[in-house]
């Protein structure tokens, strides 16, 4: 299904990105989201696209299922709880707290040795009552910190130099490149510094999609699926309590996904479909709609994905609108014309 050589790196050029999401209020369309889709079938072929899913971009955080599938390949002995976490772009609560501590304390290392830059927690209440109990930005509470204690804890094992573990060059970061290509399919296009200090890979849409669809068809025991099933039987060390993700894992059985900032989702199923969607304003309530509707085209029954559909615009207290795919997207948009724009005559009368 796939080829064991990559191919040539995705071109760096100005993504042709469409419209994929409207922001509708009122039944006017008061906002476009640009951006693309790819839906890959259990074949690995395209199956639907939209936009330029062939362009290289930075997958930011949705890239960390593929790093963790690299460490473990590496000889990072974790297994559940502790595996998601190094996949994890966490909320900074205090379970994820303590288990980036209890990482550390397996590698002999503490907090001082991460690298990562330091944050307040991601979740916005748990990030307001860390302000309220006067405590600073830490290295820990950074949403990268998992994956950072992994990477550590990787270098140790295989007696890596620790204090440089960031550097492109070192050893741990070339062996993430090389499993990035590997499972991509494609050489990596550009590399540059992600926001927690790690580097980043940039490759196309299509490789993201490709890559999560074969780590989460890997065979038992191998460290792909190792990953796949710590990620998805513990969503919420992957991301946190009420986060989006971990209820899109809950509500469809055997999914793996993984969000990333600049409005980019991924998710990948046991049988090999897997979707990829960049949002290209990087708007986060345009990620979630675009990626269930993208689900259901590569089919999973709608049904499981209503509380996906798209988030609620208030008008006065109640609903007057809200953020939907566009037509070409979900052909299955209620046709109404006070609820879908494109399909209105004409003009209200004055």
């Amino acid at each position: 299904m796939y080829s064991s050589f990559p191919a040539e790196a995705p071109l760096v050029r100005e993504p042709r990105h469409v419209p994929v999401a409207h922001l509708v209020r009122g039944g006017v369309i008061e906002g476009v989201h640009h951006g693309s889709v790819v839906v890959l079938g259990a074949d690995g072929r395209v199956s639907f696209d939209l936009g330029d899913p062939e362009a290289a971009f930075y997958p930011r955080s949705a890239l960390k299922p593929v790093q963790a599938v690299a460490m473990v390949r590496a000889g990072l002995p974790l297994e559940g709880e502790l595996l998601s976490l190094a996949a994890a772009s966490h909320s900074g609560e205090e379970r994820h707290l303590a288990g980036t501590r209890r990482i550390l304390e397996l590698a002999g290392l503490t907090e001082d040795d991460l690298r990562n830059v330091p944050d307040l927690p991601f979740d916005p209440v748990v990030r307001d009552a860390w302000v309220r109990e006067g405590r600073l930005p830490s290295r820990l509470a950074q949403n990268c910190s998992g994956k950072h204690a992994a990477m550590l804890y990787t270098c140790r094992l295989n007696g890596w130099s620790l204090d440089d573990y960031l550097d492109p060059a070192h050893p741990l970061q070339q062996a993430i490149a090389e499993i990035v290509e590997d499972l991509t399919g494609q050489r990596v296009a550009q590399v540059t510094v992600d926001g927690c200090g790690a580097p980043l890979f940039a490759v196309s849409l299509h490789g993201l999609a490709r890559a999560a669809a074969r780590i989460t068809t890997a065979v038992s025991g191998t460290p792909e699926a190792r990953v796949a099933d710590a990620v998805r039987e513990h969503a919420e060390m992957a991301s946190g309590s009420g986060r989006d993700v971990a209820a899109l894992m809950r509500a469809v059985p055997g999914l793996l996904a993984k969000d990333g900032f600049e409005g980019v989702q991924v998710a990948a199923l046991p049988d090999g479909r897997a979707v990829a969607v960049k949002i290209s304003d990087g708007a986060n309530r345009a990620r979630i709609p675009v990626a269930a509707a993208a689900l259901v085209r590569a089919g999973v029954d709608a049904r499981l994905l209503t509380e996906f559909a798209g988030e609620t615009l208030l008008g006065g207290g109640r609903p007057v609108g809200s953020v939907r795919p566009v037509r070409a997207l979900d052909p299955q948009a209620d046709p109404r014309p006070d609820s879908d724009p494109e399909r209105s005559a004409a003009p209200a009368r004055l």
